[in-house]
């Protein structure tokens, strides 16, 4: 009796949450704040249709400054709080860059609120240059982002889109691509994403990174896995991680295409990619399924001689399983037999039994399948005693083989082929016992 255990394929799932959250960028303090010097914007004012900067105020803004740039936020709050209390006597363009400088240290101070509001207070002013309103209320933007709150990021990007009229950089699409994903409106973030990548490839250059990350995840939140394969690929070709490797074989595997998964992951292994537990189990498991089941036994025989993957009955059993796939009978015992050591129940015995009659191991058989038994456990108890009752006749035991079947016939699974093989033993046993009294 030889029992073939069947292959499944290991459903091999993306994640990418850890991923996209990586590529998120949270804007810099140099960044975050353009037109911040008080220097720059005392003499932008001059070419600007907006109130003067009076000198007076200016030195005050730029006391307050070097007093935050020297580490004494303290005092740098302390020196605009006096300013502030003579507001009434300021200007709106003055008022606006006060507030600037507010925003500017509570942003330093990572208090991201009183920073929103203050830069918030900055576009609220009507006599602004427009390039600080411009560059504000993106800065507002980022910040809404750093402070994760998704549905004012739209909003402030809304109202840049009403002032600006110089064409979108890369950082506007992926800061609205980042947001909508965040959202979970995929369907939009994709259309952002894919423009950015689209006008850095009209560029002729390389898309970064963590904009095909975040395209992936977008395709997979949507369950487009064909366009989830295709970036994947693209990542492959340009990155060649490992990580990307492994992905893609993995979706090779949900999307139907064995035969490149298969290519894909062993070249991930010769490339020594594979390094993890998790990695080589699933390339074993690839083999499997694709009918290379020693290789598939061997992979994971290294992976445990390497201290890689633990000694565990169930290691045990998949190598020994494998063995037999790929007609290694005699090889698999050695891997049942650890796995049945194991193992508080009896299924890895019985297994066990089930090959030593494969392979004419009788005396064994019949001490594995009584383990079995006793350990109890099995899924199917009705096999340990079919195992006991062949081993028991091929040892010419026939009245213990009949009894061994008799209990098989017990149960609904086992009971047609038990009965079977009591007739037949019952035959053999007379014609037995016939051959020996004519040779007497």
């Amino acid at each position: 009796m030889k029992l073939h255990p069947t292959a499944k394929l290991l459903n091999i799932t993306l994640f990418c949450t850890a991923a996209v959250s990586a590529s998120i960028v949270v804007p810099s303090t140099l960044s975050l704040v353009p037109g911040l010097n008080v220097a720059t914007a005392h003499a932008e004012q001059k070419t600007k249709r907006v109130p003067a900067l009076r000198e007076k105020v200016y030195s005050q803004l730029a006391r307050a400054q070097k007093l935050a740039d020297d580490g004494d936020v303290k005092a740098g709050l302390e020196a605009l709080n006096s300013i502030e209390e003579r507001a009434s006597s300021m200007n709106s363009y003055e008022i606006a860059m006060m507030h600037n400088f507010y925003g500017f240290i509570y942003y330093n101070e990572n208090d991201l609120p009183k920073a929103i509001a203050s830069f918030e207070k900055v576009v609220a002013e009507e006599a602004i240059p427009e390039s600080l309103r411009l560059s504000t209320t993106f800065s507002l933007a980022q910040l809404a982002m750093a402070n994760s709150d998704y549905k004012k990021v739209i909003t402030f990007l809304d109202k840049w889109d009403a002032i600006n009229t110089k064409p979108k950089t890369e950082g506007y699409y992926l800061l609205r691509a980042q947001t909508y994903y965040q959202l979970k409106d995929y369907q939009k973030g994709l259309e952002y994403i894919t423009q950015v990548i689209s006008l850095s490839d009209s560029e002729g250059k390389t898309p970064k990174e963590n904009w095909l990350v975040l395209q992936r995840a977008m395709y997979y939140s949507l369950n487009q896995t064909d366009k989830v394969v295709g970036v994947l690929e693209r990542m492959v070709k340009l990155y060649n991680k490992p990580e990307y490797w492994i992905q893609l074989a993995g979706m090779y595997g949900e999307t139907g295409k064995e035969k490149q998964q298969l290519a894909v992951i062993e070249s991930a292994y010769q490339q020594g990619f594979l390094t993890s537990k998790s990695d080589l189990r699933q390339l074993a498991q690839v083999y499997l399924y694709n009918g290379l089941a020693f290789k598939a036994a061997v992979v994971m025989s290294e992976a445990i001689d390497k201290g890689i993957a633990e000694k565990t009955a169930k290691n045990y059993a998949f190598i020994a399983e494998a063995m037999i796939q790929a007609k290694e009978d005699e090889k698999s015992i050695i891997y049942f037999a650890k796995a049945a050591d194991l193992s508080e129940h009896g299924k890895y015995d019985q297994r066990l039994a089930e090959v030593f009659v494969n392979t004419e191991q009788y005396e064994e058989a019949a001490d594995a399948a009584r383990k079995a038994l006793d350990k109890g456990g099995l899924d199917f108890e009705s096999n340990a005693f079919v195992a006991l009752g062949m081993a028991q006749y091929n040892m010419q035991n026939f009245d213990a083989s009949i009894l061994a079947f008799e209990q098989a016939e017990k149960h609904k699974k086992s009971q047609r082929l038990a009965q079977q093989w009591i007739k037949y033993v019952k035959r053999e046993k007379v014609h037995a016992e016939t051959l020996k009294t004519a040779l007497l």
